[in-house]
């Protein structure tokens, strides 16, 4: 096996991990392949026998780029109206991505919390306390000493604690009150919908720069289910997103329309509805 081929299976063996890392990051799947690209291309052009771990210099390389990518965002969101939801990840409710997604999952509403962050408290955090990197690592990338990143990390870790629910672990029970959802959603049920919606659920839509919105309480969000859902609710059909139970709509023009549920105690707590590629 030549060099080239050699580095291109290590590199291919790494990469849902810094995919994985680069989404936690970013929030968007297009995103964190363009990092996880440049990454690659880096390691093309470096000089591989002074890289002692190849695993690790690879996430601070792919790390060094996401907050590059974080920054130029906050940039371009002084001069820019609204704020989009984070781009899902999507599989087929049995698809050959099931096992990774499930591995992988990190639901919408915390990547909006992490979302309020500094690109250097996110970095932090993600690192620290998602991928088990020592401070002594994270401190170079953020140009801070390591006692300034673990407290970095801190203060990201109180903004996240709380901020977003922990779903119900079993997914075939997300998928029972997904099922009851949709089911009275095609039905029109308003009093079937209100008996698997938290009174506090939040439902949030990004599919659009026009159409982006938040309601909340359960009355609320079972009228306008049933007023503006009707007519997506017979295309919808089972996906697994972000690891949980959740829905997928096709509509035209090749619109695709992804449904996260976050469901607690047998109720739905959440429900964020976005594009996806």
């Amino acid at each position: 096996m030549d060099h080239d081929t050699w580095q291109a299976e290590q590199f291919e063996a790494l990469r849902p991990q810094l995919q994985s890392v680069a989404y936690r990051m970013l929030g968007s799947v297009g995103e964190a392949e363009d990092a996880v690209q440049e990454t690659w291309l880096r390691l093309s052009r470096s000089d591989e026998e002074a890289i002692a771990n190849l695993g690790g210099w690879l996430t601070t390389v792919v790390a060094r780029i996401c907050l590059d990518m974080l920054r130029a965002r906050r940039s371009r969101r002084e001069d820019t109206a609204g704020h989009r939801l984070p781009e899902p990840i999507v599989a087929a409710q049995d698809g050959p991505e099931e096992e990774v997604l499930l591995a992988d999952s990190v639901g919408i509403a915390l990547l909006i919390v992490l979302d309020t962050l500094t690109p250097a408290e996110r970095l932090a955090f993600v690192l620290h306390d998602m991928f088990d990197v020592p401070f002594e690592e994270i401190a170079p990338i953020v140009d801070r000493t390591p006692t300034a990143a673990r407290k970095l990390a801190s203060r990201a870790r109180r903004r996240v604690r709380g901020a977003a629910p922990t779903p119900d672990p079993d997914l075939g029970r997300q998928r029972a009150v997904v099922a009851a959802f949709l089911a009275a959603a095609r039905a029109g049920d308003f009093e079937a919908l209100l008996t698997v919606l938290d009174p506090d659920v939040v439902f949030r839509v990004d599919v659009a720069p026009a159409i982006r919105r938040e309601v909340r309480g359960a009355g609320d969000v079972a009228r306008m289910v049933l007023a503006r859902g009707a007519r997506f609710a017979p295309r919808a059909r089972p996906a697994v997103v972000n690891g949980r139970a959740g829905l997928v709509v096709d509509g035209p023009g090749g619109l695709r329309t992804a449904v996260e549920f976050t469901v607690v105690d047998g109720t739905v707590v959440e429900i964020d509805v976005v594009s996806v590629r």
